[in-house]
């Protein structure tokens, strides 16, 4: 079963919050992923608010967390203690854990959105820099992204600058990927793939489809 966010753009709720939207995030790793989305919230901040929610764990413990949060603010909402954020996301990798569907399905059914890197965050980085349709195992492309990015789990500031600047390539290249695989007659969200870009195109506020 492949994510629910591989299909298309999420369809986001208006926001209730007259100045910024509002996105909480919950990512499963303890240094990379903040990193790198803290950068871009830092960009964007005049038109978003991404919240990166600190906890962190496997896929099924994220998307269980990501629902009690929706659940308690809509609880808050309706005693007028809070608001609904304008998106939930989950980032995380298909890496070697088990029981997805369970994780898409929930996600599906409690319209999470999630950004998923098949098999790692690291395949993600190398889309920034040259084409990668083949299979790849994650150690392989944790090498070779610290080959390309000059750094491992702990991002530097050239390697973040250098992943902003390429953005758009590896955006189409993902979304290549996903095109390939479809035209393969394989689903969505197989190795090698990565949903990251509509996770920063929401960020970004990008109407690309």
């Amino acid at each position: 079963m492949s994510p629910p966010s591989l299909g298309g753009r999420p369809v986001r709720r208006a926001s209730q919050r007259a100045s910024r939207r509002q996105i909480l995030v919950f990512v499963e790793g303890k240094r990379t992923e903040e990193r790198y989305l803290v950068d871009w919230a830092r960009r964007y901040r005049g038109d978003v608010i991404v919240m990166i929610d600190p906890f962190r764990g496997v896929p099924t413990s994220l998307i269980e967390r990501a629902v009690d949060r929706q659940r308690q603010e809509k609880r808050d909402e309706r005693r007028g203690r809070g608001q609904n954020y304008d998106e939930i996301w989950c980032v995380f990798d298909v890496d070697e854990h088990p029981r997805l569907d369970r994780v898409f399905d929930l996600a599906r059914r409690h319209e999470i959105h999630l950004a998923v890197s098949n098999p790692c965050l690291e395949l993600w980085f190398i889309l920034h820099f040259e084409d990668q349709s083949a299979w790849i195992h994650r150690h392989r492309a944790q090498e070779h992204s610290e080959e390309l990015l000059g750094c491992g789990k702990v991002l530097s500031n050239e390697a973040v600058a250098a992943l902003f600047d390429r953005y758009d390539g590896a955006a189409e290249r993902a979304r290549q990927l996903e095109r390939w695989h479809t035209e393969a007659g394989s689903a969505p969200g197989e190795n090698p793939s990565s949903g990251l870009w509509r996770l920063i195109d929401s960020i970004r506020g990008s109407d690309e489809p």
